[in-house]
């Protein structure tokens, strides 16, 4: 069902909570190196604070154990949220607490609060599931969830990188809420308008490329895809899986053997659809100082394949270029070391152009979207989504609770 966005609310003089992503990469000194998400979660930002909302805004930030860590402080995202608005935007000491609601009760119209890093909170990543099954764990859950939830008089998720999540902020919360506005924000909105267009009515041909490590974590994405997409190009290491389906041998590449099974049903089902490489470059090891070579067919003991070859670039390029609706999720190969990032930065290149000629691009988050912004071609692309495993559960057709639980238009 479509949801109500914050465009729908008035929310002058009212608390407004907003669940945001801000789980942006940090280096050493604890400086954000790239805020993407940040800047995504602006238009619902402004929108709260220009409508005379009174803004509490709430996020994770990578993975502690349920107690405080200095280095997954929220402070740098609240220094550049400052940077952003022109605006001091204070951070709480924590996520819940005395101190906590006394701020968010003084935050004014048009202003903002950012409390501290949910996951600091154990009950904040207790599963549903567990919870269903030890009545300590989901009392802790919903009294967490209950405090949140009385800091406001409006719910907005704006989150899609968590929206698969049932974290107690994603889901618990609005659940406490019942009866007050509970809405989507406009990042939300734009990925279910991009992502959904795709599945439901893509302007064809519709091709999807799928690579990264695993073929176990993209095996329901192409199950879904198939009836859907005119072409499927594999590439990355779940390929040589693929590989050892046909009987082709592949040295000491990534395979998962309790896949191979799998590989060959959807083989044997998707006629021509689903299209793998021609060639592969492979070494010894993955090092920038390896001695590469192309190979077609057969990787010899000793050898992995960690990039596709330029015939499979050439061919992939081409499949690309007649595409007028294109979803990538996964690179082609080890972006991260040269020289086996050709294959990748050849396929945002082909993605690029491809927009430049009118279809609509897609890219589903995390290292996809990390190797378009190493190729510096992300103004290129017709949208980049926020959420990787988000993403790839959506083009799945996974239902998510987080959403579901949200106003309805």
């Amino acid at each position: 069902m479509p949801k109500k966005t914050i465009e729908a609310v008035d929310v002058a003089g009212k608390r407004v909570l907003m669940r945001a992503d801000f789980n942006v990469p940090l280096d050493a000194k604890q400086t954000i190196v790239d805020d993407r998400r940040i800047r995504s979660a602006l238009p619902t930002i402004n929108r709260i604070l220009e409508g005379g909302g009174r803004l509490i805004l709430m996020s994770h930030l990578g993975r502690p154990k349920g107690t405080p860590e200095a280095k997954y402080s929220l402070a740098p995202v609240a220094q550049r949220l400052s940077e952003l608005l022109g605006t001091q935007v204070p951070i709480a000491p924590d996520c819940i607490g005395d101190t906590v609601e006394e701020m968010a009760g003084k935050v004014s119209s048009g202003g903002c609060l950012l409390l501290e890093n949910l996951r600091f909170q154990s009950a904040e990543t207790i599963k549903d599931k567990k919870a269903a099954n030890d009545p300590s764990l989901r009392k802790q859950k919903d009294e967490f969830a209950r405090s949140l939830a009385g800091f406001a008089d409006v719910y907005v998720n704006d989150a899609f990188g968590t929206c698969h999540r049932d974290n107690a902020s994603m889901l618990t919360v609005p659940q406490m809420m019942e009866g007050k506005p509970r809405v989507i924000g406009f990042l939300i909105q734009k990925e279910l308008d991009f992502l959904g267009e795709a599945l439901t009515s893509p302007k064809r041909p519709f091709v999807a490329v799928l690579g990264g490590a695993k073929v176990s974590d993209k095996i329901g994405v192409i199950e879904q895809l198939l009836p859907k997409c005119d072409s499927i190009l594999i590439g990355g290491a779940m390929a040589y899986t693929f590989f050892a389906a046909q009987g082709i041998a592949t040295g000491k590449s990534l395979v998962e053997p309790d896949f191979v099974e799998e590989a060959k049903r959807l083989l044997g089902t998707s006629g021509d659809k689903l299209i793998l490489p021609s060639d592969s470059v492979v070494a010894g090891e993955i090092s920038s100082d390896a001695k590469c070579q192309t190979l077609t067919g057969d990787i010899p003991d000793g050898l992995m394949g960690l990039d596709i070859g330029p015939a499979t670039i050439d061919a992939f390029s081409n499949v690309i270029s007649k595409a007028k609706t294109i979803c990538w999720n996964g690179p082609m190969g080890v972006f991260e070391t040269p020289p086996f990032d050709r294959g990748t930065f050849a396929i945002a290149q082909a993605m690029a152009t491809a927009t430049a000629g009118g279809a609509t691009t897609i890219i589903g988050g995390g290292d996809s979207a990390a190797a378009v912004d190493q190729a510096e071609l992300s103004d290129k692309m017709s949208h980049i989504s926020t959420g990787g495993g988000a993403s790839l559960e959506f083009l799945e057709g996974r239902p998510f609770a987080a959403l579901e639980v949200l106003d309805n238009v």
